[in-house]
């Protein structure tokens, strides 16, 4: 007989408009192995004002938020974590009581990376996407101590507000330029999406970088990914950024803190 769910079972969920499989099983393998009373389940929706009032209703303890609900769910949460309010983007929301308070564990994996695969900050970057992980992306560059970057995005009003907000240049289309660090924060690329096959760049600009960085987590070898290790490239993978926010979301709801080997484990268990 497996793990009982009853009434006192605690719920954790995610939002988002393509919901997979990853979070559920990442979350549900550590409930697991470490005897937590706690179930994960993923949704869509249609109506987000009335999910996240479901979440404070029900007492749903966590959710996490992916595209498109990472800036629209900001209006109603009650408090924002400075995690969240720097960047105005969320990814995570924890209910105490009725209280939601909002937090963006994808900036905290983004800077640990950074530091741990040892990109220099002296690199030029262009950062491809305006949205929430973008801004997460771009705010990690900025305290890493990174000066000379473009965001590259077709959207103007977001792009340009976004470089501006950061002090870097704004660009529709990365043309002639060659970053020496190349970041994809856009679904190109991504599993079950229009452009699940296609590059985000000209195939020279990927030649051309020194690391390769793709936020696309599923899957883990993105068209992006395979063409930078195929060319010797420094590469950082989705999969990193959504292991480490996931760990960090896991102690926001629970109190408890996995260990580097769960982790592991967990999402290798999460992408099988």
């Amino acid at each position: 007989m497996g793990r009982e769910i009853t009434k006192d079972t605690v719920l954790c969920m995610s939002l988002a408009a393509r919901p997979s499989n990853h979070g559920t099983r990442f979350h549900n393998f550590l409930y697991d192995e470490l005897g937590l009373d706690y179930v994960y389940k993923a949704f869509t929706t249609t109506d987000l004002a009335a999910a996240i009032g479901g979440i404070r209703a029900l007492g749903i303890r966590g959710c996490g938020v992916s595209m498109p609900f990472k800036e629209a769910c900001i209006e109603y949460v009650n408090a924002m974590d400075s995690s969240a309010a720097r960047i105005r983007s969320v990814n995570t929301i924890v209910n105490t009581d009725g209280h939601l308070r909002a937090y963006n564990t994808d900036y905290l994996a983004v800077a640990r990376l950074l530091a741990d695969h040892r990109v220099a900050p002296d690199h030029t970057f262009a950062v491809l996407g305006s949205g929430g992980m973008a801004k997460a992306v771009v705010a990690a560059l900025r305290d890493a101590g990174f000066e000379s970057g473009t965001v590259v995005a077709r959207n103007e009003r977001t792009g340009a507000a976004l470089a501006e907000q950061y002090g870097y240049a704004w660009r529709s289309e990365l043309g002639a330029d060659r970053p020496r660090l190349l970041v994809n924060a856009t679904p190109v690329g991504m599993a079950g999406g229009p452009a699940a096959d296609d590059l985000p760049v000209a195939p020279e600009a990927v030649d051309a970088a020194e690391t390769v960085f793709d936020v696309v987590a599923l899957p883990s070898l993105t068209p992006l990914v395979r063409r930078a290790q195929a060319g010797g490239k420094r590469v950082i993978l989705g999969s990193e950024v959504s292991a480490l926010q996931a760990a960090e979301q896991f102690a926001l709801y629970t109190g408890v803190r996995p260990t580097a080997d769960q982790v592991r484990r967990a999402s290798e268990y999460a992408r099988g």
